[in-house]
C-alpha cells in the first residue's frame, strides 16, 4: 500500500543545512540534514508511525493546497514550504516484521579464519555494511 501525505520542510539558517519536518496528518515531526536526507526522515517517520496501523486505522491524507506552511509549528524558524511525500507501507511492514532472509558470501579463508577466532557477527557486520553502502538509515 502507498501512501502520499503532505510535509512541511522548514530550512533553518544554521550552517548544517537542517530541515525541520512537520507531518501535520500524523501529528509529526522530525528533522534532516540537507533535502536529500530530510526527505528520507519524513518517509522513515511515516512509514514507522502507520506500518503497525490497520489500513482501516491509517488517517486519510489532507489535500495539498489545505496546507498553509506558515501555520507550521516551525514557521518561525526558517522558510517553509509544503511537498508531498510518498511512502510504501508494504516495504516498512516486511522490515517491522524482521524476516530475514539467508544470503552466502565469499571471503578468503584467513579473513574467515580471524573473523572466527574473533568470535565476530560476519552476517551483523554485513548487514550494516549493506545498510551504509544503499543509505539505509534504520538498520
Amino acid at each position: 500500500m502507498e501512501v502520499v501525505y503532505p510535509v512541511i520542510f522548514t530550512q533553518t539558517k544554521d550552517e548544517n543545512d537542517t530541515f525541520l519536518i512537520s507531518i501535520p496528518d500524523i501529528d509529526g515531526a522530525t528533522e534532516g540534514f540537507g533535502l536529500l536526507d530530510s526527505i528520507e526522515m519524513a518517509k522513515d517517520y511515516i512509514g514507522n508511525f502507520l506500518c503497525e496501523k490497520s489500513d482501516s486505522d491509517i488517517p486519510a491524507a489532507t489535500e495539498i493546497t489545505e496546507i498553509d506552511a506558515a501555520e507550521s509549528e516551525f514557521a518561525n524558524a526558517g522558510k517553509s514550504f509544503v511537498s508531498l511525500v510518498d511512502v510504501d507501507l508494504d516495504a516498512f511492514r516486511r522490515r517491522a516484521k524482521g524476516k530475514t532472509v539467508r544470503r552466502n558470501i565469499t571471503l578468503p579463508e584467513w579473513l574467515d579464519d580471524m573473523a572466527t577466532s574473533a568470535k565476530v557477527n560476519v552476517s551483523a557486520i554485513a548487514q550494516r555494511a549493506l545498510c551504509s553502502a544503499l543509505g539505509v538509515a534504520s538498520c
